[in-house]
């Protein structure tokens, strides 16, 4: 009986999926949440590392250099959110910064070798998480899930440039 209404809960508690007046940003967002909000709890407890430090880390472990203005659009984070992280990365070893010889107001970001072996052990918690959350689709249904959600995001990026 217990198991029961505690499927029957469970089964309430989902029900905004389909009412809420802005159905697929909610169940994105919901998803989303179920991947990076314990994994990032976890990465905090175990590395002294918050989401938007982390996203100047990842930003970096896939470009070569960046501008702190670039990592705000790549990661959709706040420029004074993204400043913070630069200094404390900074502080930490995990980046490096050198001026910008074509704009002098801009500073150019690098990963060093420490913030790449960060950015592999945290990566990989992120990666586990994402599995264990998405394990309810079926191969296929993944390849489409990865093929739509790309679609989305490439147009969300144009669409923000306008």
């Amino acid at each position: 009986m217990a198991d029961e209404m505690a499927e029957t809960g469970a089964q309430d508690l989902t029900r905004i999926f389909d009412t809420i007046e802005f159905r697929d940003a909610y169940r994105i967002s919901y998803l989303a949440n179920a991947i990076v909000i314990p994994a990032y709890d976890a990465v905090k407890r175990e590395f002294g590392i918050i989401r938007a430090e982390y996203l100047l880390i990842v930003s970096l472990s896939h470009y070569p250099v960046l501008t702190a203005q670039e990592v705000a659009r790549i990661a959709r984070q706040p420029r004074n959110t993204v400043s913070r992280a630069v200094h404390r990365m900074l502080a930490e070893g995990y980046i490096e910064r050198a001026p910008d010889p074509e704009d002098g107001r801009q500073a150019r970001l690098t990963i060093t070798p420490a913030g790449r072996a960060l950015n592999e052990k945290i990566a990989e918690r992120l990666r586990l998480r994402q599995e264990s959350v998405l394990s309810g689709l079926d191969a296929s249904e993944r390849k489409t899930l990865s093929t739509l959600l790309r679609k989305a995001a490439v147009h969300a990026a144009r669409h923000d440039e306008r």
